[in-house]
């Protein structure tokens, strides 16, 4: 056993990272390494079957995480992308591909689990793909997470199905469903979260011992299993409605923590399970059927997500990036598949390659996202989707980029009446600001055709606003190239952006600086600081801190001088700080008022 064990750790140490490295995702690792492990290569475990049954305990626990994610508030906000688009993908991805099973004369129930298995895509290749290249934000990656819960919702339903299909001999096996059982059992469950669960959870809580708290976490999951089973339900079920009902609890976040680290190993155990169950073989015996039915899986599925993000009006790349992290079949088909064949729905025949089929169509979508994002989407651009709006308005301030932090700026410029013209790229964006009431335009303001239509030759000041830091740096060179009398004052995510606005002669703000530096303050005054001490330490640590950044640009080609400035200006914070008595960290010349280091820099 504990060989096994040491195999299965080793495997996973060394797929995982190399994986994640190369931009592959986690799940693919699991099931390379599984495969290595397994019968088809180096034959080190003989048998899958024994530790896949523990596994699966890891979707039990993954239910109960997504029932908890599923907060109801968060469903109705987001009701027209969840259900419309969602369901859209997962039922016509469902009818297509039972439709093309049936014509190829596959049995009807075989063919219904294999389309049930085909709408599920992989969440967490799509989130991968999107946080690293910094596309969640988009359109198409907030169409994409909401796909994703509706995928997550239909679970439940998509196993009770296989439940309710599952042949009459696995079914005997089983515990005989009951409806006035079920019904108990859902409104005990509701009654126990209701008025039981909070006051237990915070009793636990107070204990202030944490492995009973975990302890009582992993109880409550195994009981709501167990309790599941009893009337007839999937275990997988009956975690799910617990998370569902603790979703609205002030310990979500903490029973989160404390089962995810069991979610995610005994996950990735069942992955590398499955990955042992895999025939390799049957790539070099059929490899025809599973490269052809993997890319028309990944076809059928891109085709029909470019219909919807049309439908919904996702055009140009946001739809082209909807349509691409979504087209594989995603890991949850796994657990799809093994239910199936536990509960003879599925026979072994059509359960290996479908395994084969799946874990191949997971590779599919980075090497398609390269594609995408290096062929089509250049060519194909944002514009191309919708023109751009006439701007019939001429304004002394440009705010380039109307998200959550251009929103910050209008309000408090337009508060003081000074006129602003809004433009942003993202028109779901428009659409949505101008249903509130603002006058925003639709353009790419990074086109000089663009700003020209806005008035920039006119205008006293532009400010840059967009999330993407290279759509910054190239707009604000082709204004001080073109239209060197207006000033621009740009957004910088960190220090090195500040690097390159400030080499343009740009000002510029540094987006989390003055936050964090607010909360450095807060925290020293819980600590016990007076207000008025911590609040000069902030300024000290503000002034200091812009002094450093103007001799790092000055530097910033010699990486030498930027760690010999670093060291110093540790040194000297710690001194600066630590001074008492002195006049006001603001106020150099005594006069009273405090000074403005900044003069044309901006934090």
């Amino acid at each position: 056993m504990l060989h096994d064990a040491l195999i299965y750790l080793a495997a996973a140490v060394i797929a995982v990272p190399l994986f994640k490295r190369l931009g592959l995702g986690a799940v693919l690792g699991y099931l390379v390494a599984g495969m290595l492990i397994g019968p088809s290569v180096l034959g080190l475990i003989d048998d899958p079957d024994t530790v896949l049954g523990f596994a699966e305990f890891g979707v039990v626990l993954l239910l109960f995480l997504v029932g908890l994610e599923l907060n109801p508030k968060t469903l109705w906000t987001l009701r027209v992308p969840i259900f419309g688009m969602g369901g859209l993908q997962v039922f016509g991805t469902a009818a297509a591909v039972f439709a093309v099973l049936l014509a190829l004369d596959v049995a009807w129930l075989v063919a219904l689990v294999v389309a049930i298995a085909c709408v599920q895509s992989s969440t967490s290749v799509a989130l991968a793909i999107m946080g690293e290249r910094g596309l969640l934000p988009t359109a198409g990656g907030r169409s994409a997470l909401a796909v994703s819960l509706f995928q997550d919702i239909m679970v439940i339903p998509i196993l009770l199905l296989l439940a309710v299909l599952a042949p009459r001999a696995a079914a005997d096996e089983a515990p005989a469903f009951s409806p006035l059982a079920a019904l108990a059992l859902v409104g005990g469950m509701l009654v126990l979260a209701r008025f039981a669960m909070r006051p237990l959870l915070r009793f636990i809580a107070n204990t202030g011992l944490r492995e009973v708290f975990v302890a009582f976490a992993l109880l409550l999951v195994l009981g709501s299993a167990v309790a599941a089973t009893q009337v007839g339900f999937s275990a997988a079920l009956g975690t799910f409605l617990a998370g569902v009902l603790l979703a609205e609890s002030e310990y979500r976040h903490e029973l989160n923590i404390v089962i995810e680290p069991f979610k995610g190993l005994l996950l990735g155990l069942f992955f590398i399970a499955v990955g042992m169950s895999v025939q390799l073989a049957l790539f070099v015996e059929q490899p025809a059927l599973i490269l052809g039915a993997t890319l028309a899986v990944v076809a059928l599925k891109f085709v029909l997500l470019l219909g919807i993000a049309r439908a919904f009006r996702l055009c140009g790349q946001d739809g082209v990036l909807f349509a691409t992290v979504l087209s594989q079949v995603g890991e949850f088909a796994f657990v799809i598949l093994t239910a199936a064949r536990a509960n003879g729905s599925l026979p072994p025949s059509f359960a290996e390659p479908m395994n084969a089929i799946v874990a191949a169509s997971i590779l599919t979508t980075p090497l398609l996202f390269l594609v995408m994002s290096h062929v089509v989407m250049p060519r194909l651009g944002r514009a191309a989707a919708r023109e751009a709006d006439a701007i019939d308005e001429r304004n002394p301030v440009i705010v380039a980029g109307f998200g959550r932090f251009g929103q910050v700026v209008a309000r408090l410029l337009q508060g003081r009446g000074h006129g602003v013209t809004l433009i942003d790229h993202d028109p779901n964006q428009i659409d949505l600001t101008r249903r509130f009431g603002w006058r925003a335009y639709y353009g790419d303001a990074s086109r000089r055709d663009v700003l020209e239509s806005a008035g920039i030759a006119e205008a006293r000041l532009l400010v840059l606003a967009f999330d993407d830091p290279q759509r910054v740096r190239d707009t604000a060179a082709l204004v001080r190239e073109r239209f060197p009398n207006v000033r621009i004052i740009a957004r910088a995510r960190g220090r090195t952006e500040a690097f390159e606005l400030a080499a343009l002669g740009v000002d510029f703000e540094r987006e989390t600086f003055q936050s964090a530096a607010a909360v450095a303050e807060a925290a020293l005054t819980a600590l016990g600081e007076h207000p008025h001490d911590a609040h000069r330490a902030r300024q000290a640590f503000v002034r200091h801190d812009l002094g450093l950044l103007r001799e790092a640009v000055q530097a910033r080609d010699d990486d030498q001088t930027l760690i010999s400035l670093a060291e110093r200006g540790r040194a000297d914070l710690a001194h600066l700080l630590k001074r008492e008595g002195q006049p006001d960290l603001d106020d150099r010349d005594g006069d009273g008022v405090p000074d403005n280091p900044r003069g044309r820099w901006s934090r």
